[in-house]
């Protein structure tokens, strides 16, 4: 079944071969078959298909890429939270109250709300999620944890090293061998990806080392927590172990900076994290000069980020870590995919998964123009319509292609 979107006022392809980033085009059409991009275009020029949709002079966007998310898991920390609010600084320990939640969890409550938490995020418009184990912190409970993770999500990433438990408090390093070891085995037949915390209160560099070189040799891609809460080692190892993202960058070294420009290990900002925490914002107007590769993501999780908007996270960027839109909105998209070492997510071009993205807006620039307003207007994933309660059911607000643009045609 082929379906034409129709009279775009705005197509985000992007495709630099369009024109600029984002490879913006006017007046345009798309047309999805197979669960694939079919065909770009102008409108006018547009093939038949057996079902159309009118965008109404709506901008379309690749479905939003979130590379960064903790999804498995029980319960909640509002209050937390709220003493975080009033004045408490974060730190990791916190991960260890839902560890023990998590755990007390059956497999339905777990597989429920992984869904309901998927299902949120695709109503956002978020067509790709990353999700992480990390809240069962034994073999059997990262088995589990990662095991569900893959009935559900897109990419799932083998996260044991995530704090170390309470068991063992007082050998971090024979949980870090466990993690390495049996966990490892019991949890790569269910995960494409292998990460670790590497922070003060976490895991040392050494300890990090470890567990992402036996990841490596069991088949898994590494990724890594880095530089979150203080300026430590973990950026530099990410680079030197070509991992494919280093997530949080908050502190870096001008040594760090470099290091990420010349490599291909994407630097993945997660502001919903310093809105919930407090800490500063990463500056990305730092790494995007020096020639950095970055990505926008959620860390959606119970403790230090609840949200699972990435339009949120892209108004964020904007106001506070002066990215323009367009930087923002590519990173939440094209770099969200890079750093995933994804080719078919996070553009529009022929050939390329149907996973798109139709704002109630003219412009994408209306994602932090018009922050905490919802914006998406109808979604597709790999050309599969996905409904529910956040699209809008107004079908003309916009009367065509937006003031100030001229129809190409």
């Amino acid at each position: 079944m082929s379906t034409v979107i129709t009279n775009i006022g705005e197509l985000v392809t992007n495709d630099p071969a369009t024109g600029g980033g984002l490879g913006i085009v006017r007046g345009a059409a798309l047309v999805m078959d197979g669960g694939r991009v079919a065909w770009t275009g102008p409108a006018s020029a547009a093939p038949a298909a057996d079902e159309s949709f009118d965008a109404a002079g709506r901008a379309v966007l690749p479905g939003f890429v979130d590379s960064h998310a903790h999804l498995v898991f029980a319960g909640e920390r509002a209050e937390e939270f709220a003493a975080r609010m009033s004045g408490r600084p974060y730190a990791a320990g916190g991960i260890r109250t839902t560890v023990e939640r998590t755990r007390a969890a059956s497999d339905d409550d777990l597989r429920a709300n992984l869904r309901r938490l998927i299902g949120e995020m695709a109503r956002q418009g978020t067509t790709t999620v990353e999700c992480k184990s990390g809240y069962g912190l034994t073999v059997e409970q990262e088995e589990r944890a990662v095991r569900i993770a893959a009935e559900l999500a897109d990419e799932v990433t083998y996260l044991g090293a995530h704090v170390v438990p309470t068991e063992y408090k007082d050998d971090a390093s024979a949980y870090a061998h466990l993690a390495a070891t049996d966990m490892l085995a019991a949890c790569a037949p269910h995960a494409r990806w292998v990460d670790v915390f590497c922070e003060e209160g976490a895991f040392d560099a050494d300890q990090t080392r470890e567990i992402l070189q036996a990841g490596i040799k069991a088949g898994l891609s590494p990724r890594l927590h880095a530089n979150q809460l203080t300026q430590g080692p973990a950026v530099q190892l990410a680079v030197e172990l070509d991992a494919a993202s280093a997530d949080h960058c908050t502190f870096l070294s001008d040594a760090d900076i470099d290091a990420l420009a010349a490599s291909q290990t994407v630097a993945t900002l997660l502001p919903g994290v310093e809105f919930s925490t407090r800490q500063p914002y990463p500056d990305a107007r730092r790494l995007l000069d020096a020639g950095a590769t970055v990505a926008l993501a959620t860390d959606c999780n119970p403790g230090s980020c609840y949200s699972s908007s990435m339009a949120f996270c892209v108004a964020v960027a904007v106001r506070d870590m002066r990215m323009t839109p367009a930087e923002a909105v590519w990173s939440a998209t094209a770099g969200g995919a890079r750093a995933l070492r994804r080719t078919d997510v996070g553009h529009l071009g022929v050939g390329a998964r149907a996973d798109v993205h139709v704002l109630d807006a003219p412009s994408h620039i209306h994602l932090a123009y018009r922050p905490g307003v919802p914006q998406t207007h109808a979604v597709w994933k790999a050309g599969r319509r996905v409904e529910g309660p956040h699209q809008s059911t107004v079908e003309a607000p916009y009367g065509g292609i937006p003031d100030g643009h001229q129809d190409p045609a």
